[in-house]
């Protein structure tokens, strides 16, 4: 029992407003090819965030997610702890992961 709650303080640290960037729940739907997706890209590894990357040409599923969510079918689309950002917005991407660019 230990176990599960040690998991679910983990689990719940995601999405505490107090989090690092290297601990908040990133998802990076991209493109193979897209210059905007290669540059969040780098710019979430400048300050050490760690992502998932999904490429929406083959994930139907993802896509389809991507599409129910925003209603659009672009490139690059991050989703931080359950925030939708369409494009390299970096204004809000800065606000949303808390880093000081």
């Amino acid at each position: 029992m230990s176990e599960n709650k040690a998991f679910q303080v983990k689990e719940d640290s995601f999405f505490s407003s107090s989090a690092k960037a290297s601990e908040r729940k990133v998802r990076l739907f991209s493109t193979p090819g897209c210059p905007y997706c290669f540059t969040l890209k780098e710019f979430l590894k400048e300050h050490n965030v760690s992502f998932g990357e999904i490429d929406v040409s083959e994930d139907e599923k993802s896509r389809d997610y991507i599409i129910e969510k925003t209603g659009k079918m672009e490139a690059p689309i991050v989703e931080i702890d359950g925030e939708i950002v369409v494009g390299f917005d970096k204004e809000k991407i800065c606000k949303l992961l808390k880093l000081k660019e």
